[in-house]
């Protein structure tokens, strides 16, 4: 198959995990904003904003870069595919990973800017605690778990309301609400607000979500043999398109 350019699918991963992030932090300013004695009212209006912008984001930007969004899913995508062939080489998941981590810097940025604060404002949130990290390990080997058993049983198309879901719903039964994302962790340290993780917090949690991603990869090879020669599909399959640089 032959996929977009690089710098395309590069700037589809940038833009699409920047409005993530966007949407991340947004609509959690908005959630203490309207609802500002209730936290769980506010956690439910959060999580409720981010898979269905999570799921709208994958189908506006699948087609161009498979919408990984995320660093550990591109990993376990290179990491699976390099036996078959399939999935990214190392070259195009560095590239995956920087783009994803600046475009979630910048989502906060936004964010920030969005609702009229400092457009950089370290969080002072702490989220340091073994059971936190527990709850990461979680909600990243589900989502790992979840996204290649969706392609390696030809089901990608459902990915958008799948993976959405997946993380709407781990909001409410990991501990740490399911951050599940390296690049979305170090962006959320950009805003002190409601959806932040101090600075000091996020070496342990992109820990943890490495550790959810070797679990993660370790059943999809268990219980899914042949994944690899999936890896091209994950999240969803790239369009055939121009290969021009």
């Amino acid at each position: 198959m032959n996929h977009p350019a690089l710098w395309r699918r590069l700037l589809a991963e940038f833009i699409g995990t920047a409005l993530l992030v966007t949407a991340v932090v947004g609509s959690g300013i908005m959630a203490v904003t309207l609802s500002p004695d209730d936290i769980g009212l506010q956690l439910l209006e959060n999580s409720v904003a981010t898979a269905l912008a999570l799921g709208a984001l994958i189908l506006m930007f699948g087609p161009v870069s498979g919408a990984h969004f995320n660093p550990v899913v591109s990993a376990a995508d290179w990491f699976l595919g390099r036996r078959a062939g399939t999935g990214l080489t190392a070259r195009e998941f560095g590239g995956y990973a920087v783009a994803q981590t600046v475009g979630a810097v910048v989502g906060s940025v936004l964010a920030n800017l969005m609702f009229d604060l400092a457009a950089v404002d370290l969080s002072g949130r702490q989220r340091a605690a073994g059971h936190l990290w527990l709850g990461e390990v979680v909600a990243t080997t589900g989502l790992v778990l979840l996204v290649f058993a969706l392609a390696r049983s030809g089901r990608a198309a459902a990915a958008p309301a799948a993976v959405g879901a997946y993380i709407g719903a781990a909001y409410w039964f990991t501990s740490s609400t399911s951050f599940a994302n390296p690049a979305v962790t170090v962006g959320r340290a950009f805003t002190d607000t409601f959806a932040g993780i101090a600075p000091g917090s996020v070496p342990a949690f992109v820990v943890a979500q490495l550790v959810g991603s070797a679990v993660g990869i370790g059943l999809v090879v268990a219980l899914y043999p042949e994944a690899d020669r999936a890896a091209g599909d994950v999240v969803v399959p790239v369009v055939e398109g121009s290969t021009d640089r």
